[in-house]
């Protein structure tokens, strides 16, 4: 079955498809930073664009589109402006698409606050433009945590739509998981890193606070710009674009060799990317944050994607 990605990033979302034999022909993303790592660890078609330029005639035929308009829009992060906000407008952009072609799915991701924002009219707004177009939808709000075996706070809105009611009605909703991985399955809090992710007296005007509330290891803490935040739930906490704003939102650990914050490799195992997923080594610090913050955790995406492969595969055996 052929997928086409919209606001790819780094190609997370295709990604979890991928895993369970889905074929992505054909990506879209307008971040060339974002584009050069989605091409490192991708073969598939990448148009570097804006979508509003995407002519629908341009993208193949296909069984599934993907997509998480960017959420900043939305977010608590992101101030909640909402389709006011032209990257949330956007969502049209990519309706306008899915009208065209008519794939027999549609996922859609994006931040839990999508749900609530504006008394939940956006929400509204959203499954109405896609049942108007004649899509069954299952929506539902999962934590990484508690459904992707993820040791990040991380909960998100996940919108699957059908076009073939018997697809709809043959898709099971992922049962949730008992967390297994901790965050030391994913930092070696004895292995020295490169030096500048370390905070040091002599660099830090803030360093005296850090260390007097950092203290313990196992877990990550944040540094709210006046008092450090210990996450005791022993969870990663929710990553954000944020983090490439300013070093001083990634989240921060105590090692062998003192104080650090995340590395960009540390920020995309959280997202549950595979350890052989490859960062652009000439793009700033700021931009690899960024795109880990923008991503998507990879096992939930993989998860549902199953289901949707089985859902479609009991429909076509039973017709």
């Amino acid at each position: 079955m052929k997928v086409a990605g919209f606001f790819s990033g780094v190609g997370g979302i295709e990604l979890g498809f991928e895993q369970v034999g889905f074929d992505v022909i054909y990506s879209n993303e307008i971040d060339k930073n974002a584009a050069e790592t989605f091409l490192k660890n991708n073969n598939s078609k990448l148009i570097v664009d804006d979508i509003y330029n995407v002519k629908s005639d341009d993208v193949p035929d296909i069984d599934v589109i993907v997509g998480g308009f960017p959420c900043q829009a939305f977010s608590i992060a992101g101030y909640r402006k909402g389709f006011e906000d032209e990257r949330g407008e956007v969502f049209f952009q990519l309706a306008r698409i899915i009208k065209d072609k008519m794939p027999r799915v549609i996922f859609i991701e994006n931040v839990k606050n999508l749900v609530s924002h504006d008394n939940g009219n956006t929400f509204k707004v959203i499954k109405e433009t896609l049942e108007n177009y004649g899509y069954y939808l299952k929506t539902m709000v999962l934590n990484a945590s508690e459904y992707g075996n993820i040791p990040q706070n991380r909960e998100r809105v996940y919108i699957i739509g059908f076009l073939n009611k018997d697809d709809f009605e043959n898709f099971d909703k992922i049962e949730r998981l008992e967390l297994k991985k901790s965050i030391s399955d994913i930092v070696d809090f004895n292995k020295k890193v490169d030096e500048k992710y370390y905070y040091r007296k002599e660099k830090n005007i803030f360093y005296d606070e850090l260390e007097k509330e950092i203290t313990k290891k196992n877990t990550l803490y944040q540094w709210r710009r006046k008092y450090v935040r210990e996450n005791k739930s022993n969870l990663c906490p929710t990553l954000t674009a944020n983090m490439g704003m300013g070093g001083h939102n990634v989240p921060l650990v105590l090692t062998k060799y003192g104080i650090r914050k995340l590395t960009p490799k540390e920020c995309f195992l959280f997202q549950g990317y595979p350890s052989n997923f490859e960062l652009p080594e000439n793009l700033a610090q700021s931009h690899l944050y960024k795109q880990a913050g923008n991503s998507v955790v990879v096992p939930v995406i993989k998860r549902l994607a199953e289901n949707i492969k089985k859902a479609i595969e009991k429909t076509n055996k039973n017709n």
